[in-house]
């Protein structure tokens, strides 16, 4: 019934050679955060568009339809990046009504299948987001700025549990809690100890840099794994300034110097200090250690 409701918005779409695939996702009781605070949600992914995502809002029998449409480009940018989540789900799990030459076949066994490739980047992102946010709550807990070290761990925790998730081979989803109970206890466990413990707040965080130590630290291989293999293309010396603007590495954006002093710190990047004209300052230059 709902689909025959709004075949009308999606098949005029359907009618255009520069549409790829459209896409039903309808609201169930277990499905909220996938749909917003939306009944249906219609997903058009076209070739190319004036606007990389053009949302629209409908209403029909007193139920909000919202209309996403979006072109290749910026569709690729989010599975990649991870900045819009139910993405994934919708292609996983929404009902196909249109689909070009099997393009959202394909889609979806590709994001089944997870290549490694695709996986090691998505987990030098989520670890550099990880090191960042880790670093900077320690930084504040140290200054006793206890409220704003807890938000960062927080976060930290967050892209701990999306790396272990991504290190398991799968996506992950919205509800990436449930997600990580299954596949990595030891990290739910800790968030719901900083979540839910009656300890003072800086009880709480002091117990859970040091629980948390352990965890992060032995990422530090998988997790750095992609920055080092584009640091081994280069035979030498690397200047920060040729490691920033590295096509592979751009998407690392402001997490990157993070990651490259965590790794220094875990002796996987060695420095070499370069004389400059100037008396008694040096260039920084990097490598991987193999």
């Amino acid at each position: 019934m709902m689909e025959n409701i709004l075949r009308p918005l999606y098949q005029e779409r359907a009618s255009h050679k520069n549409t790829l695939g459209i896409i039903i996702i309808e609201k169930t009781q277990h499905s909220v955060p996938v749909t917003d605070t939306f009944d249906t949600v219609l997903f058009v992914v076209v070739k190319n568009a004036d606007q990389p995502l053009s949302i629209k809002h409908y209403e029909y029998e007193h139920k909000k339809t919202s209309l996403y449409t979006v072109d290749e480009t910026k569709l690729r940018e989010w599975l990649l990046l991870g900045s819009n989540r139910r993405v994934v789900e919708w292609i996983l799990n929404g009902k196909v009504v249109f689909d070009r030459n099997e393009y959202l076949l394909d889609l979806k066994n590709e994001l089944v299948a997870f290549p490694p490739q695709e996986r090691k980047l998505k987990m030098g992102i989520e670890f550099g987001k990880l090191i960042r946010r880790y670093l900077e709550g320690r930084a504040f807990f140290e200054t006793k700025q206890y409220l704003d070290a807890y938000n960062h761990v927080i976060h930290a925790l967050h892209h701990l549990a999306r790396l272990a998730i991504i290190e398991n081979g799968l996506h992950p989803e919205v509800t990436v809690w449930n997600q990580v109970k299954q596949i990595e206890p030891q990290i739910y466990k800790l968030y719901q100890e900083i979540v839910a413990s009656d300890e003072t707040i800086d009880k709480r965080l002091e117990l859970l840099f040091l629980a948390s130590e352990f965890l992060i630290h032995s990422r530090a291989k998988t997790g750095g794994s992609h920055l080092l293999d584009v640091l081994a293309t280069k035979e030498g010396t690397w200047l920060f300034g040729e490691i920033v603007n590295h096509p592979e590495l751009q998407i690392y954006s402001v997490d990157l110097e993070a990651v490259l002093s965590f790794l220094i710190e875990k002796q996987m990047i060695a420095v070499e200090k370069v004389e400059t004209k100037g008396p008694g300052i040096y260039h920084r230059k990097y490598y991987a250690i193999r």
